[in-house]
């Protein structure tokens, strides 16, 4: 089953790398892995969704609180959370079909963040299902790139103190 773990780290130099090999050492693979500063410039949240039984995540989060620079782990229920990811896709578009294309990013409310003679990039922001199901729509006209981030997600509600 996927998970996502929401943790709260000191913003410092090699806490990435401590986090990611406490996971490899456990043999888990990241499915998603994303980071970066929050309201507090002295933390960081990183994001990591995995895909683990239960019995097994229990262990991987009592490791990481042992880790010296992890504040707080949440494991995020996907119905009390809000999760996106972002793509960034370059699709072929000639002067013949430009036009559909641009229809499609309209019907996904993406934007179109550059326009060649040959090509448009699209940036997409949305769930996973959401861009799958672009991409999908617009693989016939021939994606030449795509740059993927991984899930970022907060638990819905008023913050904690």
């Amino acid at each position: 089953m996927k998970h996502t773990l929401s943790v709260l780290v000191e913003n410092r130099p090699g806490v990435l790398a401590r986090v990611a090999g406490l996971f490899s050492r456990r043999g888990f693979n990241i499915d998603s892995l994303a980071v970066g500063r929050t309201e507090d410039p002295t933390l960081s949240r990183m994001t990591i969704v995995v895909d683990a039984e239960e019995h097994f995540l229990e262990q991987v989060i009592k490791q990481l609180h042992k880790l010296i620079n992890v504040i707080k782990i949440s494991d995020l229920d996907p119905h009390a959370s809000v999760g996106r990811e972002l793509v960034l896709m370059k699709v072929q578009a000639s002067g013949k079909n430009r036009a559909e294309i641009v229809a499609i990013a309209d019907i996904f409310r993406s934007k179109i963040v550059d326009v060649s003679r040959a090509s448009l990039t699209l940036e997409i922001t949305g769930t996973a299902d959401k861009l799958a199901a672009i991409e999908d729509l617009l693989k016939p006209y021939g994606i030449s790139e795509l740059a993927r981030t991984g899930k970022i997600a907060l638990a819905r509600g008023v913050k904690e103190k």
